[in-house]
């Protein structure tokens, strides 16, 4: 699976804003294809944000989760230059990951 991710960071104020987009289908199960057979389930359940290697955020997530799902968050501190990671974990094992460094 493509595990592309777009990530933006950026100081504002005393904190760094973080906005990521998660390429991904979030299939949740209940879904039929076109042949009427059910779309097996496919959904992001961990997703984590480090900062320079400390995480900051560590959420788990479910099949209720829209597909192409976009994160924003907020954590105090930050430089310039430091960098952000964004990486996910789904129901099937496959994982995503995309950095960036704070503007």
């Amino acid at each position: 699976m493509a595990s592309r991710i777009r990530i933006r960071a950026q100081l504002k104020g005393d904190g760094c804003e973080v906005k990521a987009l998660m390429r991904h289908p979030m299939e949740t199960g209940l879904r039929k294809d076109q042949l009427g057979e059910t779309i097996p389930a496919r959904f992001i359940t961990a997703v984590k944000v480090t900062h320079n290697d400390k995480i900051v955020l560590d959420a788990f997530w479910g099949a209720a989760v829209s597909a192409n799902p976009f994160l924003g968050m907020r954590f105090k501190g930050g430089s310039v230059g430091d960098v952000v990671k964004v990486s996910w974990l789904d129901n099937q094992g496959d994982t995503g990951e995309g950095e960036t460094q704070i503007r």
